[in-house]
């Protein structure tokens, strides 16, 4: 499983700042403790421009970011691994109504394995585990370190995510040296799922289906050794799917190390709103 530890891309003082809030074993206690006895405070955001990159890995590959409590979607011997970068629109507490409009908008990049079993269970709804986050905002990776456990994020040294004239492009450098990502895709005419796919879907409205709705993320809790669920809700149409054509791909290390090294079949969703519901140590 990966190490999550928080790293700053600011020096100085600020820096040690951010890391001594995000790393601090005293203030994630406390804040457990806290909210055990108060409810989730529901987040709410009008994301936009998410661009889905995907491949299929051995699962032999991604077998150290799993728990033991985890059992992946094997799909002939390969995982499903997904990254998805976003724009939030104003991701703010969803009680705050209209006053939402003044909290800020970051880049959010997701990376995820499908979930078939949790303790040789199935899940009750269709689940994903997080293996990273990755923020472009300090406010917003910090905050995942202080208020979640579902959610421990990094922050970008570099963060580039836009959509313009039909074409998407993600540049990510994460902060940690791990997490580094070049894509850039145009929009096409015609769906089509690749050949390298026939096996876990036979057809491209089948993928879209498979990959977009998911209802609940897990992450491994390093520090007390146990899982949290965050449960979501993020209703994509699959119709708006827009199927892109990839110009340029570039892996950074973790990417290289887990097989995605081919290029990504990739497709975009142009808006979504999105909710935290909630989430809890499972």
């Amino acid at each position: 499983m990966i190490a999550c530890r928080y790293v700053a891309s600011t020096p100085g003082w600020m820096g040690r700042c951010q890391e001594g809030l995000a790393n601090s074993p005293t203030l994630r206690s406390l804040r457990r403790k806290i909210f055990r006895h108060i409810p989730f405070p529901v987040l709410a955001s009008d994301v936009r421009d998410v661009l889905y990159a995907n491949w299929l890995v051995p699962v032999e590959a991604v077998a150290s970011l799993v728990p033991p409590e985890i059992e992946l979607t094997d799909i002939d011997g390969t995982a499903l691994l997904t990254v998805l970068s976003y724009r939030h629109h104003h991701f703010g507490p969803a009680l705050a109504g209209p006053l939402r409009v003044l909290f800020p908008s970051p880049l959010q990049s997701n990376w995820r394995l499908y979930v078939r079993a949790v303790r040789g269970r199935t899940p009750p709804r269709p689940t994903v585990l997080f293996i990273r986050n990755i923020f472009d905002q300090p406010l917003y990776a910090v905050g995942t370190r202080l208020f979640s456990d579902a959610l421990p994020s990094l922050l970008a040294g570099r963060f580039k995510h836009q959509r313009e004239a039909g074409t998407w492009e993600t540049t990510i450098d994460d902060a940690s040296g791990a997490g580094d990502i070049v894509l850039v895709a145009e929009e096409c005419d015609r769906p089509a799922l690749p050949q390298s796919f026939a096996s876990f879907a036979s057809d491209w409205a089948e993928a879209i289906r498979r990959i977009c709705l998911q209802d609940a993320a897990i992450a491994h809790v390093g520090d007390i050794g146990r899982l949290a669920r965050g449960d979501i809700d993020l209703p994509i149409d699959p119709v708006t799917a827009r199927p892109l054509h990839v110009l340029r791909y570039e892996p950074g290390p973790s990417l290289r190390n887990w097989g995605a090294t081919a290029e990504p079949f990739c497709f975009g969703i142009p808006a979504v709103r999105f909710r935290v519901l909630g989430e809890q140590l499972i």
